[in-house]
């Protein structure tokens, strides 16, 4: 039997700021509230998550705050929905903002040179903007993901100081702004950029400047070693066996994903930063515009975050999170007015916190339904085996594409091939919010052609062999 749900509407309620729902879809109708929490609950078991925390508010109408499962498996602790959770990547979107809030005051620009604020940065030669950063287009080594630098995360209290002598930026994976591969390292630079430029540790930063004038009470930089009332602690699946997560020095962690947070606080966030609170409406529109390569390639990301539309049409604006022993999420979706957001404190490989939200959000606002559609073009002059020549950072090096009667169909790394939803011209959906595009470099009747994978922060270009 699933643990009944703990809800607090009226004290979540209460934090929500109060936004016009004009422009709403007329279709957009509220479900009731057992259907969101059986969606929700839904996730609690043995093989998913040991506990989740999910918040769902359209306009100024809280639809769902509500926790399920437990806090603590060891103590039997059911989960409160003001849980605090680590958030991941989530984080990303704060570092951003914080980076265009000192641009609105005059103290940097995006296109500032790296090395203006960081002059002992080796960049071999090449110019790398704080734009880039943002944007995962840099072209940075991933000293982030190094396992020097992962096993000294954690050590508890590791300082920060400690990480500064293994920064490198060589070799570069690619010249800066001519691809994308998604990298914690860029935002590590960037988090140092913001107290370079702002004078405060980014800790003081977050919290000065972003949490407390927006009453964020219980948002804050992730500290493990803190005793935080109600937290929530992770864990992992582990050859069916639930194991507690290890404890993550946040210093060394920083900029890229070092935020904890709460559901409510997050819709919080999520109606001030898209309701014109935090921002000026020229910095908005640069944090939530579709970056573009030097080659005006058009990328499903931001500057920190995930801009697009979904499988079934919707524009959203968010990123989801990974931590160990959490997977996060949390989402905006501007033509429907439509926060949500899902904190869960399991860790497994096939748990996404993204696929709840999109459940919870296909509830709130139905989609187009099936939208699977047949491929009516030339298929002859798209198959053909495509080969990785930049960007990217899946384990990708091929995708051989096939035609058969369901259409054309997709094997990565000759895995099995499958027909993929076609979304029009030369798009196709591997998921809610991957795309895979055909591109002629030379013109509409050039030889070569390419196929760009795009999942909203790792932009992968093939090309046809």
């Amino acid at each position: 039997m699933l643990p009944s749900p703990i809800c607090r509407l009226a004290r979540c309620a209460a934090l929500l700021p109060l936004l016009a729902t004009t422009g709403l879809h007329a279709q957009t109708i509220a479900p009731p509230r057992p259907t969101l929490d059986s969606i929700a609950a839904a996730w609690v078991s043995p093989t998913r998550s040991v506990g989740l925390v999910a918040a769902v508010s359209r306009g100024a109408d809280p639809l769902l705050v509500a926790g399920y499962g437990r806090a603590n498996v060891e103590w039997d602790v059911p989960m409160p929905a003001d849980a605090m959770f680590e958030v991941g990547s989530v984080a990303k979107q704060f570092t951003a903002v914080a980076i265009l809030q000192l641009q609105d005051a005059g103290r940097l620009s995006l296109d500032d040179d790296l090395t203006r604020w960081l002059p002992d940065v080796d960049t071999d030669g090449r110019r790398v903007s704080l734009r880039q950063l943002l944007d995962h287009s840099a072209g940075v080594f991933r000293f982030a993901e190094e396992p020097e630098w992962e096993r000294n995360m954690f050590v508890p209290g590791m300082p920060r100081d400690s990480a500064r002598r293994l920064i490198r930026l060589t070799p570069f994976r690619f010249e800066p702004g001519t691809a994308q591969a998604y990298n914690n390292a860029g935002f590590w630079l960037a988090g140092l950029v913001v107290e370079r430029a702002s004078g405060l540790p980014l800790e003081r930063y977050f919290a000065e400047r972003i949490f407390t004038p927006l009453g964020m009470r219980r948002s804050m930089f992730c500290n493990s070693l803190a005793d935080v009332p109600r937290r929530a602690h992770g864990y992992m699946q582990q050859a069916g066996s639930i194991r507690r997560a290890p404890m993550v020095s946040y210093g060394w962690v920083f900029a890229p994903g070092a935020v904890c947070s709460t559901a409510a606080d997050l819709i919080v966030w999520l109606q001030a930063l898209h309701g014109g609170r935090v921002l000026s409406p020229a910095a908005y529109a640069m944090l939530t515009s579709p970056s573009t390569l030097r080659d005006g390639t058009a990328l499903q990301y931001g500057l920190g975050i995930k801009v697009g539309r979904d499988f079934d049409g919707r524009r959203y604006v968010g990123h989801g999170g990974t931590a160990p022993g959490f997977r996060a999420d949390a989402t905006w979706y501007p033509d429907e007015q439509l926060a949500v957001v899902v904190l869960m404190n399991t860790a497994s490989p096939n748990l996404s916190a993204g696929e709840l939200a999109g459940q919870l959000v296909q509830a709130v606002s139905p989609g187009r339904g099936d939208s699977r559609r047949t491929f009516t073009g030339d298929a002859s002059a798209l198959v053909g085996t495509y080969r990785l020549i930049a960007g990217g950072n899946q384990p990708l090096a091929t995708i051989d594409v096939t035609a058969t009667a369901e259409g054309l169909a997709f094997a990565p790394n000759g895995g099995r091939a499958q027909p993929l939803p076609w979304v029009g011209g030369l798009t196709f959906y591997a998921n809610a919010h991957t795309t895979l595009t055909f591109r002629r470099v030379d013109g509409p009747s050039g030889p070569t052609m390419e196929l760009h994978r795009d999942d909203a922060g790792n932009h992968a270009i093939l090309r046809r062999e």
